[in-house]
């Protein structure tokens, strides 16, 4: 499991976000100033992260982005996945993979582990946490 650039200026952005004020609307070269982001690059993650909800795109004069939902309502699982895709530890792991070895791969079987771990983690964590 290898994060991309994407899902690290993905998640600084929205933390940049989660700082704000309730309700403030942040330009996208504010955002993109603030945290060392190309804005093109960090335009694309936040078009992304606006189409499944996770924030808000403002139009106009005064547009930009917020949150869509508080930052204790975002888990970091949620946030990962929107801008990466599927967590997974192997491609075997992966819910759309088949493995003809599934049933006596002690590898897979700790690999599991460790992932099901993981996204426990990842789920009871919120952007909230990150945050503080």
């Amino acid at each position: 499991m290898v994060f991309t650039r994407a899902c690290s200026y993905g998640v600084f952005g929205v933390i940049y976000l989660a700082k704000q004020p309730k309700g403030k609307i942040v330009s996208l070269s504010e955002v993109a100033r603030a945290e060392d982001i190309p804005e093109k690059f960090l335009a694309k993650i936040f078009q992304n992260l606006a189409r499944f909800g996770l924030i808000r795109s403002h139009r106009g004069a005064r547009g930009g982005f917020s949150l869509a939902r508080p930052a204790n309502q975002i888990t970091v699982k949620e946030l990962l996945e929107t801008i990466q895709g599927p967590i997974s530890l192997a491609k075997c792991l992966n819910e759309m993979e088949e493995c003809d070895r599934e049933d006596i791969c002690k590898l897979g079987k700790l690999l599991k582990k460790a992932q099901d771990y993981t996204m426990k983690i990842l789920t009871q964590n919120t952007l909230a946490d990150l945050v503080s």
